[in-house]
């Protein structure tokens, strides 16, 4: 077989690759693309993400009542120390009396 046959016929073969694989990668790469875009998460991670999506939420209430009650406290003592201080004299006074 000499040049002025190969020649032609790696050109021809060339072409068929060339028309039947680019199209097939693609394909592929699109498939490939997809599946990036639609991860399937087993339901083994999605039962323990509910689950750890639930503890949060109760945390989270938990804080919120601890929250309240500093508040409630906080307001119980401020009260409290104006109360103290209207009904008993001052310091100096005290000290004068005695």
């Amino acid at each position: 077989m000499g040049p002025e046959i190969v020649v032609p016929l790696g050109a021809f073969a060339t072409a068929i690759i060339c028309a039947i694989g680019i199209p097939l990668a693609r394909a592929y790469a699109r498939k490939m693309d997809s599946d990036s875009k639609n991860p399937r998460i087993p339901s083994e991670v999605t039962d323990r993400l509910e689950r750890i999506e639930q503890s949060l939420e109760a945390v989270a209430i938990e804080v919120e009542r601890i929250t309240e009650g500093q508040r409630f406290t906080t307001k119980l003592l401020s009260e409290g120390r104006g109360a103290q201080s209207q009904l008993s004299p001052p310091a100096s006074a005290q000290n004068q009396r005695t």
